[in-house]
């Protein structure tokens, strides 16, 4: 069995979501291929940011991308093309209870865009049913009900679990049960049905699993050059169970400098080596290693581009 080191894995997980080399300008589906976690302020549009270059402040919104619920709450920003794959992907086995939710939903909007509708009893679990889309300004909440989408629910659980094992690999069922939703039981099972496209690694002394097309990438993958100022949900490419390898569950530190103050990840050749927070425009950058001069001067110019009103850098 191949040994993959954690360094190899946070190398790999870097590239394959495209966090190492800019897309192309308008690559708004590449980038939210996995989906982008929409925590204030406005995580999904930094996240942007961060794997599309020419990113602008209302590209959160771009016609091809759709909002929802995540299984843990949160709103994310995902390509509306897929929008089955990351709704009718982690239905349960069982729908019956995720069917009768999104009914009362429907029938409680009536046809209509509801404002406030974080209100709505079973809100957040009936979005797994493809039939409820949301749109976040972190101000306000808007529900409306959307057609459920064509693609088959068995296809769209596959397409899932390929998904999580392409972008978060080396990766297990436990971790695929709490990034998807489902029970672990549901999680196996969808797990199993993929096996034929999966391959067995040893992560560090654990067993951890990849697409087999994937495999080469990852024993070739070297750690990135550059900056890059990573929304915190992205900082769980570092592994940030107990043992740090895994993507979750957890919430390891990665450094001494982060705080609620400065959740987000500053990003230098492959390593986390400060923290950052922002208001506004205003770029709190914690460091919790000294910076050489062109590091210094790559980060300014990565601020400079942010797509905020104004951004200017402060750095201690």
């Amino acid at each position: 069995m191949r040994i993959v080191t954690r360094e190899q894995a946070i190398a790999y997980r870097l590239r394959a979501n495209n966090l190492v080399d800019r897309l192309p300008p308008g690559s708004h589906e590449r980038a939210a291929y996995v989906g982008l976690q929409d925590t204030a302020p406005r995580d999904a549009l930094l996240g942007l940011h961060a794997r599309m270059a020419g990113c602008t402040p209302g590209d959160w919104e771009h016609p091809s991308l759709i909002q929802t619920y995540s299984p843990r709450a949160a709103v994310y920003v995902l390509p509306a093309r897929d929008f089955g794959v990351f709704t009718l992907g982690r239905m349960p086995l069982d729908s019956r209870r995720i069917d009768v939710l999104a009914e009362q939903v429907c029938e409680t909007l009536d046809g209509q865009e509801r404002r406030r509708g974080a209100g709505i009893d079973g809100l957040r679990e009936a979005c797994a049913s493809g039939r409820v889309a949301v749109r976040w300004d972190t101000t306000s909440l808007w529900v409306r009900e959307v057609p459920r989408p064509e693609i088959d629910v068995v296809a769209a659980r596959l397409e899932l679990c390929r998904r999580h094992v392409h972008c978060f690999g080396p990766t297990t069922p436990k971790v695929f049960a709490w990034w998807s939703g489902l029970s672990p039981a549901d999680a196996r099972a969808v797990w199993d049905q993929l096996a034929g496209e999966l391959v067995e690694i040893d992560f560090d002394g654990v067993p951890g699993w990849v697409l087999r097309d994937d495999a080469d990438r990852l024993w070739s993958a070297e750690a990135p050059r550059g900056v890059r100022l990573l929304a915190a949900p992205d900082l769980r490419l570092f592994g940030r169970d107990r043992d740090g390898r895994f993507i979750a569950p957890g919430l390891r530190a990665l450094t001494a400098a982060a705080d609620s103050f400065h959740p987000n990840g500053l990003l230098i050749d492959g390593r986390i080596v400060g923290a950052w927070g922002r208001k506004g425009g205003r770029v709190d950058v914690v460091l919790s290693e000294q910076l050489s001069r062109e590091q210094y001067d790559d980060l300014c110019a990565e601020v400079a581009t942010l797509p905020v009103r104004d951004p200017r850098l402060s750095v201690r």
